[in-house]
């Protein structure tokens, strides 16, 4: 059991010797498996909070938006039209504070009746223990909207460990142009 930790060990640090923060925290947020289904997206980020510096556990929000992103524009591709269900997500990221964290998430999606009731475009803004920038999010995010249209944004959601979260969505230009 030694010889399998240290060489476990040594891996960890040949391949943080060997990778820039970027590359680390992609390697460690894709082998955290996200599963999404016609009702939701799923999943859980287990590992470190930081590494040299830089936030790992919260970019798991980040993989997270894009893979919603994704599904509800292949569901809305195939005629089954959703928006996300704000008031049913479930965060949790235990362990914070500790060095390790395990971040779980689940992002369900609500089916709606006409295709420009759903939204096909999905994002976020947030941190641990500070208020998100969402004056600043929406400023980034003016330029996706459709002509009339606008962000429709949760209310603020945090964990008993401080992690705050806004998440965003919005019809997508290019999928959803006939809604326009």
């Amino acid at each position: 059991m030694k010889n399998y930790y240290l060489l476990f060990t040594m891996s960890l640090l040949v391949v943080s010797l060997s990778n820039t923060k970027k590359d680390v925290a992609t390697n460690l947020i894709q082998n955290n498996e996200i599963i999404c289904t016609d009702n939701n997206c799923k999943g859980t980020y287990q590992g470190p909070e930081f590494v040299n510096g830089s936030d790992i556990a919260h970019q798991f929000s980040n993989t997270m938006s894009v893979k919603v992103g994704h599904q509800l524009k292949d569901l809305y591709r195939t005629g089954k039209y959703n928006k996300v269900d704000f008031n049913n997500i479930e965060m949790t990221t235990e362990g914070m504070g500790s060095g390790t964290v395990v971040y779980y998430l689940k992002i369900p999606f609500k089916k709606v009746s006409e295709k420009c009731e759903g939204y096909t475009a999905f994002d976020h803004v947030g941190g641990w223990n500070h208020a998100p920038a969402l004056a600043e999010r929406k400023k980034q995010l003016k330029g996706a909207l459709m002509k009339g249209h606008q962000l429709n944004i949760s209310s603020l959601k945090t964990t008993k460990e401080g992690l705050q979260e806004y998440w965003i969505q919005w019809k997508h230009k290019m999928v959803q142009k006939e809604c326009e």
